[in-house]
């Protein structure tokens, strides 16, 4: 059995699932640094978590050294990211995360190992994550950002230099995601249409369910591995719109075709044609960790508990 963590490193510690994150690991007695590039988040964050917080850019080879070095952590987690708040709607939303996750890893990686961190932890994206098939153009910049991130990783894994675990999370929902409550505001004024006949299947995972299977791989994951951390079942769009509407009393969202989904919001409606109902299989069996909530209408249940009267 390994002697227990007491040094976490979180770069991306106040994004969405860095704050819930440190939380967690901090409950679990960890000592735990939270990264932030934005110094004007430096004091919520502190209020927020009680965790130490270094400000520096993950682009800045420099800086972010020294950010690592000075908190001598065990085990580094990069949950790094440049996503708008309320989520990606069209390809050029991706272009900052994309560079965090060539270059940005490549720095973090390196002043991990410099550190002397025993183990590097990526959060991965389930939908853009190399597959056979390829579910999404295979020249995407957004899929050869995640192919990159995660070969550097698994590259320093194989030499030795660093155990790599990767985590390829489905799409985040819960409280406090705020994502989630684009969508549900935008359910609620009936902005959000969606397609006849969706037959997608989206990879999909609570918050809190990312965190927990996360703090799992600390110490549970073999060198190595990559698990899909998502739930026990895939949904469409629609379905999550209308769980959404059931559990909010909306009206119900327009339906359109999916022709006109294409010519209006075209990189939207690629997510009404994904299918990709991944297992948990893996993550279950080697690290001993469990959804809390098994599929998406369960994690709404829980967050909107008392359906208003139509």
């Amino acid at each position: 059995m390994r002697e227990r963590l007491t040094r976490v490193f979180v770069a991306g510690g106040s994004g969405t699932i860095g704050v819930p994150l440190v939380r967690a690991l901090l409950a679990e007695g960890h000592q735990v640094t939270a990264l932030t590039r934005s110094a004007g988040k430096h004091e919520s964050l502190l209020g927020a978590v009680r965790a130490s917080v270094a400000v520096a850019d993950a682009l800045d080879r420099e800086t972010l050294g020294a950010a690592v070095r000075a908190a001598r952590p065990t085990h580094v987690i990069h949950e790094l990211t440049g996503l708008p708040r309320d989520g990606p709607r069209r390809r050029s939303d991706l272009a900052s995360t994309n560079r965090l996750r060539i270059d940005g890893t490549r720095n973090l990686l390196d002043a991990a190992i410099q550190a002397g961190a025993r183990r590097f932890i990526v959060g991965s994206f389930a939908l853009l994550a190399p597959r056979t098939p390829v579910s999404l153009e295979p020249d995407d910049d957004a899929a050869a950002a995640i192919r990159s991130m995660e070969s550097q990783v698994l590259e320093a894994n194989s030499r030795g230099t660093i155990e790599g675990v990767i985590l390829r999370y489905g799409l985040f929902y819960g409280p406090n995601v705020p994502s989630t409550d684009a969508m549900i505001e935008s359910i609620r004024r009936r902005w959000l249409p969606v397609i006849r006949g969706d037959m997608g299947q989206l990879p999909l995972i609570h918050i809190e369910d990312a965190v927990s299977a996360t703090v799992r791989a600390l110490d549970a994951a073999p060198p190595g591995a990559t698990y899909d951390i998502v739930d026990e079942r895939a949904a469409s769009l629609t379905e999550i719109a209308e769980t959404i509407v059931e559990y909010t009393g909306s009206p119900r969202p327009l339906r359109v075709p999916a022709w006109l989904a294409r010519l209006v919001a075209p990189y939207m409606a690629r997510l009404f044609s994904i299918r990709m109902p991944l297992s948990n299989a893996a993550a279950k069996s080697e690290m001993a960790w469990h959804p809390k909530y098994k599929t998406f209408r369960d994690g709404i249940a829980q967050m909107l508990p008392i359906p208003r009267e139509l």
